[in-house]
């Protein structure tokens, strides 16, 4: 009855500083405070500067602005525009034909951005205009793009699972790692359903693309050297053992700015506005964390982490059991918070659950960003709507609908990394076995 009562305490703060309006990490550290001097004989003031201290410090997270500085470079060129050039051959013949953009655009770009919004923003730049032209139904090339566009937040560098490792003190590169054959299922699924699209509804197939011999495939092909390059340069660099996440992510800054400066789109105005697009996004980010560690601690305090998680034991949930309901738990959550301040809030108190289960924390890792990427595009507080809102005439409860069948298709993916964790787990083993 204490520990209920104790977690009634927590919510009920929590929730009273969310809905006044209070910053995320601004109403993490004021229920933290809350707890310590409610529930604690700790002084609360002397706690909270140590641990915001220990926890803003971590070399660790230096990965994370640098990450969001190269993806705030690549805004900025004419990647986009490249990108249509060279996939749109190769994708136009494929059944859903210039569909396939969104998806492979998605993917691609997701594995140098590591953000679902600038993925979509920029891919959605590339694409919704040409796909208009050449007559593709509205409600697929915004499902599409919208669900497409989370992708950004499981193909490394993922900032969602920066922040999961940190949160729970694992390796970046391995999470990285165990993101890649995810994703790219995650991406197979996506097309699929644009294949299945195509033949369930012939009446809506645009008219075909103009024929294009094989050595003009090639030649479009040009446009996307650059970007995998970038690729294979901040992704090998971490599988083959040559960097950590963090010097790949520097690699990865110098890789951007020369591709900028290459296509002409470096300058003074470029670089200004890329350094503060960044910096805004990692203070962000930074404060949530801060309030989400001093929260922590304050619940280690209290103990409410220990009997939640010994309360979980005493229900006996098998871990498909215990998935099952962490699923259902993370997507109604989603729907009032963004991914990252998801994953930092739940995570003093799943981490206990999860490893009294005996579940594996990398594979967690990837199967919370799955679950965070539904919230994502679920109403009423999905980021990838808003955004997409922004950027297209539509209300946010039309682009919710067209990306239903999206969010069905990641449920189907937490089924098979349920099914198959070796997904996940495969990779990682292959890099800690490495020397």
């Amino acid at each position: 009855m204490e520990q209920f009562a104790l977690t009634a305490v927590f919510l009920f703060a929590l929730f009273f500083l969310l809905g006044s309006g209070v910053w995320i990490g601004l109403a993490l550290m004021g229920v933290a405070y809350i707890g310590m001097e409610m529930f604690t004989s700790r002084p609360a003031g002397d706690a909270m500067l140590t641990v915001i201290w220990a926890s803003s410090s971590s070399w660790t997270l230096t990965a994370l602005p640098l990450f969001i500085w190269m993806g705030e470079v690549l805004f900025r060129t004419r990647l986009s525009e490249d990108m249509f050039r060279g996939l749109a051959p190769w994708m136009a013949k494929l059944p859903g034909g210039l569909l396939h953009t969104n998806v492979v655009g998605c993917t691609i770009f997701a594995a140098v951005s590591g953000s679902s919004a600038a993925t979509l923003t920029t891919v959605g730049k590339m694409s919704i205009p040409e796909l208009r032209k050449r007559g593709y139904p509205e409600f697929m090339t915004i499902g599409t793009l919208a669900g497409s566009a989370t992708l950004g937040l499981m193909i490394p560098p993922s900032l969602t699972l920066i922040v999961y490792g940190v949160t729970i003190n694992e390796s970046i590169s391995q999470l990285f790692m165990a993101g890649i054959l995810p994703g790219l299922t995650l991406a197979i699924m996506f097309m699929l359903y644009i294949v299945a699209w195509y033949y369930l509804k012939p009446e809506q197939r645009p008219e075909p693309e103009p024929e294009m011999s094989f050595s003009d495939k090639v030649k479009e092909s040009r446009f996307l050297i650059p970007v995998i390059c970038l690729v294979s340069l901040v992704i090998g660099s971490m599988y083959f053992g040559w960097a950590t996440a963090t010097e790949a992510a520097a690699f990865g800054v110098l890789g951007a700015m020369a591709l900028a400066a290459v296509q002409g789109s470096l300058s003074i105005k470029t670089l200004s506005e890329s350094l503060m697009g960044a910096a805004k996004t990692s203070a962000m980010i930074a404060l949530i964390l801060m309030g989400a560690s001093f929260l922590t601690l304050s619940m280690g305090f209290t103990g409410l982490p220990r009997s939640l998680a010994n309360f979980i034991a005493e229900l006996g949930l098998s871990p498909i059991s215990l998935i099952a309901a962490l699923t259902v738990f993370y997507i109604i959550i989603g729907m009032f918070l963004d991914g990252i301040s998801s994953v930092v809030l739940t995570m003093a108190i799943v981490e206990p659950m999860i490893r009294q289960a005996g579940i594996d924390v990398i594979w967690f890792g990837i199967f919370i960003v799955v679950v965070v990427e539904m919230a994502q595009i679920t109403p009423p507080i999905g980021f990838n709507l808003f955004v997409m809102q922004a950027i297209t005439p539509h209300e946010i409860g039309y682009i919710a609908r067209t990306a239903i069948p999206m969010f069905l298709i990641m449920v189907v993916m937490v089924a098979v990394l349920v099914a198959f964790p070796e997904l996940a787990t495969w990779l990682p083993e292959q890099l800690r076995s490495r020397p």
